[in-house]
């Protein structure tokens, strides 16, 4: 029996109002909108500031007075084609890595163990480096790595049924052990290769991204087509909404457990030797917090923590929203302990607003 057959998809649901179903499709947007507005009203207010002290105006009157004198150098560098492809290439970590999450959000789980997995894989790639392995064998092994502790999180949650959050805390800390132990507590460092051409310019003046933007932007059209036209997306939302009835409508709850965590985990090894591209040293110690990022993405987004509804392209505003945000506090020269305050906060927000969209939703 297929869920198109079972009795419960024959009842009418009730349709959510139209706020929350406009919100739910252009509020990753408005949302990224809102941040963009919000560094271009800082970044000028922070240049005729500086244009204040450099002319020693004080008051209203010299506010208007530098107002109208500044160039605006640091809002028309961030507002320059050289920001924007900047920005595209610090979001492909953690777009791939996104993609892997929403789907495993969708199912009502979580992975918290994102930021040691790429971890690992940049280490084992850095490793295979200087063994003399170019990038198809490193790339195989990133993403092997990957697959391999997705697949240990899926197992472990499906057959035991033990609590994602639980198994993946556990394996956060078991993965940057490993990573640990096999760099000798220490950055893997070899001295050339061809990994960089992933995440390297390829025309610092033209218009054309590093290629690893392009891999990001290939594979969410493709997860976009899994989550929403095949069989496989179908049984990852069913699941999310609810299990119990996802396993009488005939679903394999735990294969299909299995399957997300796995090819999540391949897509954050992919993410692994993005990383290990740009930062061209396989480090132990890289992307501590990573998952504070990820998470933040998708909820923006807006996947359900609860399960059942996520989108990718959602998940891909977010990611690019993430980095906005930290280019545009660069550019204000905040510390990083005020980019993660901000970030802990965007969390908060975001599941506070799918709160308000499932009750009103309910209502």
């Amino acid at each position: 029996m297929t869920i198109a057959d079972s009795p419960m998809s024959e009842s009418p649901q009730p349709k959510p109002a139209l706020a929350t179903r406009l919100f739910a499709t252009f509020g990753p947007a408005l949302i990224l909108a809102a941040v963009i507005l919000l560094f271009i009203a800082l970044l000028a207010r922070k240049d005729i500031v500086d244009q204040m002290q450099s002319a020693e105006l004080k008051g209203w009157g010299g506010f208007t007075k530098a107002a109208g004198e500044c160039t605006f150098d640091g809002l028309k560098a961030f507002l320059s084609f050289a920001t924007f492809k900047t920005v595209l290439t610090q979001t492909v970590v953690v777009a791939l890595a996104s993609l892997g999450m929403t789907m495993i959000i969708v199912s009502a789980g979580i992975d918290l163990s994102v930021g040691s997995v790429v971890a690992l894989s940049t280490v084992t790639g850095a490793l295979l480096i200087q063994k003399g392995v170019g990038l198809p064998g490193v790339l195989v092994a990133g993403l092997g790595v990957g697959a391999l502790v997705g697949a240990a999180n899926g197992a472990l949650v499906a057959a035991f049924r033990l609590t994602p959050f639980i198994v993946t805390l556990g394996m956060l800390g078991a993965a940057r052990g490993v990573a640990k132990w096999l760099a000798g507590n220490q950055t893997v460092n070899f001295k050339e290769s061809n990994i960089g051409v992933l995440m390297t310019d390829p025309d610092p003046l033209g218009a054309l991204p590093p290629p690893g933007v392009w891999v990001a932007i290939a594979l969410a059209l493709l997860m976009a087509v899994v989550i929403r036209r095949t069989v496989f997306g179908r049984h990852i939302f069913a699941i999310g909404s609810n299990e119990a009835t996802a396993r009488l409508c005939g679903i394999r709850v735990r294969a299909t457990k299995v399957a997300i965590y796995t090819l999540a985990g391949l897509l954050f090894g992919l993410a692994g030797v993005m990383m290990l591209s740009r930062l061209q040293q396989g480090d132990p110690t890289s992307a501590v917090g990573l998952e504070l990022d990820v998470v933040a993405a998708v909820v923006i987004g807006g996947a359900s923590l609860s399960g059942g509804t996520g989108s990718i392209l959602g998940a891909m505003i977010g990611a690019l929203t993430m980095a906005v945000l930290r280019t545009g506090s660069q550019y204000m020269d905040w510390p990083s302990y005020m980019q993660e305050i901000i970030i802990g906060v965007l969390i908060i927000a975001a599941v506070g607003l799918d709160k308000w969209r499932q009750s009103r939703a309910a209502n």
